[in-house]
């Protein structure tokens, strides 16, 4: 069809026809969409040419036998007179037949073209009157569809007003919906928890907070300076362990200490002393005496022998005089050692454990003013340790809002962006549309310029579906209508998957309650586990207690042992000996030995 159009130009150029250069072809294609012209018109631009065309010269001719005033004969009247024609007469001259012949021919070739002609005349005539009627029909068909489309045009109007009407009421709302939240987020610092209902966490004011936490600081604060003594806490920092272990004398008492340990220690240190003192001199006193009580039996039994005057011993006593003399000398010398090495050590040691009660009673009496003062601790750190909390807890608070606030900002910064990019686009497709309306002609096919058009068409015909060749509007109503009741179809859908969910939540709280009962048994706190295992755990956690005093006691005797052979040499002796007896028997033999050559040795000196 839409090359028709083109060869009905080309065919009137052919024939010669006024300003045909000038006519566009697509501007006679509306004349190929009847079935009843199509077929003369194929034919028209088929077969006429230049040599169907009428002269100038002829048609002179003819407009002259018109004015004339002379009949024309047409059709069946020409045939009767043709028939009606004498032959001609043999006797005229050959030159008369030839004019009459080419005479004859003239006017048959004038007969064909005036039927021709007349063909032509009915042809166009009734072309014309069918063109009449078409143009009767069109207009009919054109003024029920100005009709029906002023009345399309009409609802349409109500609809877009309705609509129009409905979105500027929700612009409106959104622009009220807009400046309520910016004025949330644009109020002044004056201004922010002054409202009734504040909306953010931010605009609380925390003075009311502050003040009670300082009232709090400060009860804290005198608490403390009445059940602390004042320097407590750097007595303990700077306090080491040896102000809890006993007093050694060789030590020295630092000037670090407080004044009360001082004197305490000093204390101690003398007492110490003093004890050490009086038992060495009691002990050098006890030797003298037991020396010189020795010394006074010798004398005596010297004398004695004297009196006897018996010659024959007089050599042995001298001998024995000597060797006692070295005995003498051997036992100062150990006297010395012991003196010099192991007294003073086993008289520090008596004094320590003489001490040992008084250090007792004093660490006592330590423990449990530390254990009181733990307990008033207990009480502070749990306030500072709840005041924290409260702190942290506001801080979370800030933190949230203020990653909430940054989220809120992104989404609103958006939003600006896609609502600039939507108006821009709608601003593009007024403009096609308005071009469109201005410009082109009302068509059924959606032309590939309305790119919103075809987007749309696009969109509803989806992927899979066959695609067609023409777009047309009606083809995208249909759709629309499609999507309309797709639409109403998955509405219902949801509502009855709504009321599927409702029963589904409400089971689900049911069976939430019921788990909610098994844990708490009807009270506030949750219970994980029976009563049985809790009562397992509790006679576990006795014998643990039981095992670990069982240790503990362990431990202090095997401490108790130990400073018992630390103090007695000869069982101390002892236990190396059995040490000895089950790791070097070697050695123990030569010890052994060892000790029964020292015991000869001594019981034959006695002997002599």
């Amino acid at each position: 069809i839409m090359s028709c159009g083109n060869d009905f130009v080309e065919t009137l150029k052919k024939i010669g026809y006024p300003k045909a250069d000038e006519l566009n072809g697509e501007d006679f294609d509306w004349l190929f969409e009847s079935s009843e012209d199509k077929s003369f018109l194929e034919w028209f631009c088929g077969n006429v040419n230049e040599q169907h065309v009428v002269s100038e010269k002829e048609l002179q001719d003819f407009d002259s036998l018109l004015e004339s005033g002379k009949p024309i004969l047409e059709g069946n009247a020409l045939d009767e007179v043709l028939k009606t024609l004498k032959p001609i007469d043999s006797k005229n001259s050959s030159q008369e037949e030839e004019e009459e012949e080419e005479e004859l021919k003239k006017l048959e070739d004038e007969l064909q073209n005036l039927q021709k002609l007349k063909e032509l005349q009915i042809h166009r005539h009734n072309k014309l009157q069918m063109m009449v009627s078409a143009n009767s029909h069109m207009l009919q068909t054109l003024n029920s569809k100005e009709e029906e489309a002023h009345k399309d045009l009409k609802e349409g109007l109500e609809v877009f007003t309705a609509a129009n009407h409905k979105l500027n009421n929700e612009l409106l709302s959104l622009v009220d919906a807009a400046k309520k939240l910016a004025s949330f987020f644009t109020a002044s610092d004056s201004d922010q928890g002054s409202g009734p209902h504040p909306v953010f966490f931010s605009q609380l004011s925390l003075d009311k907070y502050l003040s009670q936490e300082e009232q709090s600081t400060a009860a804290l604060t005198s608490y403390v300076k009445t059940h602390f003594y004042q320097g407590m806490s750097e007595w303990v920092e700077k306090s080491h362990e040896d102000s809890f272990q006993l007093v050694d004398i060789s030590k020295q008492v630092t000037c670090g200490e407080t004044n009360e340990v001082c004197e305490e220690s000093q204390e101690m240190t003398r007492l110490q002393t003093a004890y050490i003192c009086a038992q060495h001199q009691l002990i050098q006193m006890q030797a003298k005496e037991e020396s010189m009580n020795s010394a006074i039996k010798c004398a005596e039994s010297m004398l004695q022998s004297l009196k006897d005057k018996d010659i024959g011993k007089q050599e042995n006593l001298d001998a024995k005089i000597s060797s006692l003399n070295v005995e003498i000398s051997t036992i100062k010398q150990e006297i010395t050692q012991i003196n010099n090495e192991e007294l003073l050590p086993l008289l520090k040691e008596n004094a320590r454990l003489l001490s040992a009660p008084v250090v007792k009673g004093y660490l006592d009496h330590q423990i449990a003013q530390q254990d009181y003062y733990a307990s008033r601790q207990d009480e502070i750190c749990r306030h500072l340790v709840r005041q924290k909390a409260s702190f942290e807890l506001i801080e979370l608070a800030y933190e949230m809002e203020l990653k909430k606030h940054k989220e809120i900002c992104c989404q609103l910064e958006n939003l600006v962006e896609s609502m600039k990019q939507s108006s821009n686009e709608l601003q593009q497709r007024l403009q096609v549309i308005t071009e469109q309306t201005q410009h082109a002609k009302p068509r059924n096919t959606i032309s590939s310029k309305d790119s919103f058009s075809c987007r749309l068409y696009r969109l509803l015909e989806g992927e899979n579906k066959k695609q067609q060749l023409f777009k047309t509007y009606k083809s995208l109503e249909q759709m629309a209508q499609k999507l309309k009741q797709d639409c109403a179809t998955v509405q219902d859908q949801l509502a009855a998957s709504s009321q599927e969910q409702s029963l589904l939540l409400s089971k689900l709280k049911s069976d939430v309650d019921t788990l909610h009962d098994a844990l708490y048994h009807g009270g506030n706190q949750i219970q994980l586990s029976s009563r049985e295992l809790t009562e397992q755990f509790h006679q576990l956690e006795v014998d643990l207690n039981k095992l670990n005093q069982l240790l503990m006691d362990l431990i202090a005797d095997v401490k108790s042992k130990r400073n018992f052979l630390e103090s007695n040499k000869l069982h101390q002796m002892e236990r190396n000996l059995y040490v000895y007896f089950f790791k070097d028997e070697d050695h123990l033999k030569e010890m052994v030995e060892k000790l029964e050559q020292q015991a000869e040795a001594k019981a034959s000196g006695l002997e002599d």
